[in-house]
């Protein structure tokens, strides 16, 4: 008999392993269906990876600390779950500095199609590269719009998406031909070139021209959410989402557990079993299903299974609270406008391509390329009034082509090279070193904190530090998928996680899929 009084009944409906976003919106679902379920965490409390924090002490600052942005949320859940969350857009898409025949410079694009236009012939010199831009944009959102609506129905055919999509050359560029071959083909400018594959490689490591397509199917997932591809800011944080998810599922009548790590999954078409550790011994509980939001390496161990390739990630994540926002060298746009959108640090098409061989080869990037987001600019609530009147804000730092076995003889020491070194990458377009416009803590220590894969897969067993559990495919079925692309080997386990095919990004897709699945919609 289960201790934990909580844990109401011997026999549930289902069980769910791990309360991340996507665990929450499948309990959401199941529970308001009329399904008894319990939902097992490991952690402390829900949410994830998907958390707001104060991670600077003293400070009432509440940072996204592992997932920054939203895009692949379906307005469908929001609305089905009644959920109260709100995101909003950023004012500017990107802003990406560089030096052109000596003089400091940049990119930036948004603001309306006119300023955009008249940014892009400022930076190459004619309109060339702003046609292409709007020619290739054009074309992702066609497929935007027929794509996204799929990934909450039914797995399609390769076929069938196909057809939906409706343009060859379309499906020929994102689905068949490596990523490179299209830039290369539409783009002339190296910075230009860059801004564009960095979609493909966010928590990828991948060259443009792997012929794995490792780097396609990233950046399809980029460009497709809300039918849009917008980057959205979540108000009040990423825990806001997920705290609201908790309050719908536990209103439903899910019960949420959590400092219980489950152990052990023991499958059977009829009654399967769950065996958790509440830290003071086992115990077990029946499930009809059992739906596990946690990796698919992590659902291996648990099934007692042969372990799939181990995954890998392949990004330093960087928090930083600030004094104020740094000058720039380049005094043609206002910091406000340059880190509204998605700052680009040496992510050039060339700089890309040489980090990703020096990490190929086992080496640090010597210029490792990064993104930075500010949430502050766009939603000052995660800010307490004291820090906002004093005008801080947050920066979050996103680095590429860092993969997890860089990190493997000495994660400490590589941390703290590779942070120094995309912190001088960072210096180099700024006109004062960012270390002199960050905050100090209560106990006088800078605000910053670096993530490397090894780190998030101590904290939150993200296998290798992969950030989407496995490696992304692209949304259509095969032999392997089953019809929702969250089903196993075993009839009623079902993945409800990143790692399910539709899986990765902070979107309640997966959970979505295994709750229809288990319904039989």
């Amino acid at each position: 008999m289960p201790r934990n009084p909580s844990i109401s009944r011997d026999i549930y409906d289902v069980v769910i392993v791990g309360g991340g976003h996507n665990g929450l919106v499948a309990a959401s679902y199941l529970a308001r269906a009329g399904r008894s379920v319990l939902l097992l965490e490991r952690l402390g409390t829900t949410g994830g990876a998907a958390v707001s924090t104060r991670a600077f002490a003293g400070l009432d600052a509440r940072l996204s600390r592992y997932s920054y942005l939203v895009s692949l949320l379906p307005a469908k859940i929001v609305d089905d779950l009644g959920l109260r969350f709100q995101v909003r857009k950023r004012s500017i898409s990107s802003y990406t500095p560089a030096v052109r025949e000596g003089r400091a410079t940049g990119l930036l694009v948004g603001g309306g199609e006119e300023r955009t236009r008249e940014a892009f012939r400022r930076f190459t010199g004619s309109d060339a590269e702003y046609a292409a831009w709007r020619d290739f944009y054009g074309m992702t959102a066609r497929v935007a719009q027929r794509v996204f609506p799929t990934l909450t129905e039914p797995l399609p055919s390769r076929e069938d998406l196909r057809a939906r999509i409706g343009d060859d050359a379309a499906w020929r560029t994102l689905f068949e031909e490596p990523l490179g071959v299209a830039i290369e083909d539409r783009f002339q400018d190296d910075v230009v070139r860059g801004v564009v594959l960095t979609d493909g490689l966010i928590g990828t490591f991948s060259d443009a021209h792997d012929p794995g397509l490792a780097q396609n199917a990233c950046f399809l997932y980029h460009v497709i959410g809300g039918g849009t591809g917008d980057w959205d800011v979540p108000v009040g944080g990423m825990g806001a989402l997920t705290g609201e998810l908790a309050r719908v599922a536990r209103e439903a009548g899910a019960e949420l557990v959590t400092g219980h790590e489950v152990v052990r999954i023991e499958p059977d078409e009829r009654l399967g079993s769950v065996t958790y550790d509440d830290g003071f011994g086992e115990a077990t509980v029946g499930a009809r299903k059992v739906l596990v939001n946690a990796s698919p390496e992590a659902l291996a161990a648990m099934l007692g299974d042969t372990v799939a390739e181990p995954a890998e990630g392949a990004q330093l994540k960087v928090n930083m609270l600030l004094r104020r926002l740094p000058r720039l060298r380049d005094t043609a746009v206002d910091p406000e406008d340059a880190f509204a959108g998605t700052f680009h640090i040496s992510e050039s098409y060339d700089q890309l391509a040489r980090a990703y061989q020096e990490a190929a080869a086992g080496r640090l990037p010597s210029a490792p390329p990064s993104e930075i987001y500010c949430h502050s600019l766009t939603d000052p609530t995660i800010l307490g009034p004291e820090l906002a009147s004093q005008g801080c804000h947050t920066l979050t730092m996103f680095g590429l082509h860092t993969p997890a076995r860089l990190f493997a003889d000495d994660n400490r020491a590589a941390r703290e090279a590779l942070t120094k070194a995309a912190l001088a990458e960072l210096d180099s377009v700024l006109d004062e070193p960012i270390a002199d416009c960050l905050a100090l803590d209560a106990d006088g220590r800078p605000c910053i904190e670096a993530k490397t894969p090894l780190d998030l897969e101590g904290e939150l067993r993200l296998p290798g530090g992969n950030i989407f559990h496995r490696s992304l495919v692209f949304p259509y079925a095969t032999e392997a998928t089953g019809l929702w692309g969250v089903e196993t080997p075993h009839p009623n386990v079902l993945l409800c996680g990143a790692g399910a095919v539709r899986g990765g990004g902070v979107s309640g897709i997966p959970g979505h899929n295994a709750a229809m699945a288990v319904l039989g919609a």
